[in-house]
């Protein structure tokens, strides 16, 4: 995909109204490009975009989980700007709670959010992006998509299916002049530790007082995460720039730390699995 330099860049963000989407909506806006955006409240959506010119604003309040009405936004944002250059899936929310204390509900709400609406865009846009043989998806993951930790259970789970879905994409749609990036942020000073973003599992059990604690801690986080929303956004914009980079971009020393020790500990767990791997062949 070539990011355009002749005219303004057309984005596709989904969950625009809060943290990194608000963010990355502000700074697209501010340099001039044109945004087609899904939000659960167009209200809070302009309320957060303040002072901000929204001429270049395209607004849904299509639920992602519902294929038609997601089809039809991103058939009105074509209609609309011609275009869809980069496409940001953005939208979901955080959950806490053990494996044990997830609940059926849980699991299926979290996955038609986080995945099952994130298909339904990709789906969308890429009958056009295959006809223009261009196109850049953003498909934010976090890095518990990569580094699981405990009472992260159902979130990672729903971040590791983005993470599959992603790179089983980009070999898919490399051909087509399509490029797929999956970022991982680590903590970032937004509104997802907070009540709005942030969910408890149905049941918590006294079995797990180490996530008890874990949840408290995370609770009394917001202010202080070291990363920089504005900068992220500004980060995102870099991503899109870049044809053909890391099917993988960590955002924030946290997350760059973490994703660089997961790859040595995996490396070493393949190393020593691999003897008794090996013994599992036919006897040739």
């Amino acid at each position: 995909m070539t990011y355009p330099t002749d005219r303004p860049a057309v984005w596709f963000v989904t969950g625009a109204s809060r943290g990194l989407g608000m963010a990355l909506i502000t700074h697209l806006l501010g340099r001039g490009d044109y945004v087609a955006a899904t939000t659960r409240s167009s209200d809070r959506l302009l309320a957060g975009l303040g002072d901000t010119d929204t001429t270049h604003l395209l607004c849904f309040e299509a639920p992602l989980t519902d294929e038609e009405q997601v089809s039809a936004a991103v058939a009105k944002a074509y209609d609309r700007f011609g275009h869809i250059d980069v496409v940001v899936n953005n939208a979901g929310y955080g959950i806490l709670g053990a494996v044990e204390e997830t609940s059926n509900e849980d699991i299926r709400t979290m996955f038609d959010v986080q995945l099952i609406g994130t298909w339904n865009v990709i789906r969308s846009v890429l009958p056009h992006m295959r006809a223009a043989r261009s196109g850049h998806i953003v498909n934010i993951s976090s890095i518990v998509g990569l580094v699981a930790f405990p009472g992260w259970g159902l979130y990672s789970a729903a971040k590791f299916a983005i993470e599959g879905l992603s790179e089983s994409l980009a070999a898919e749609v490399v051909d087509f002049g399509i490029d797929v990036t999956i970022v991982e942020p680590g903590y970032f000073n937004t509104s997802f530790l907070t009540d709005d973003s942030l969910a408890l599992t149905s049941s918590a059990f006294d079995a797990y007082p180490g996530i008890r604690e874990m949840i408290v801690t995370h609770q009394a986080m917001p202010g202080t995460q070291p990363g920089d929303p504005d900068r992220a956004a500004a980060a995102l914009v870099t991503i899109a720039h870049g044809a053909g980079g890391p099917l993988r971009q960590q955002l924030g020393s946290d997350s760059s730390s973490l994703a660089e020790s997961k790859a040595d500990a995996l490396k070493a767990e393949v190393l020593a699995a691999r003897e008794l791997a090996h013994t599992t062949d036919y006897a040739r």
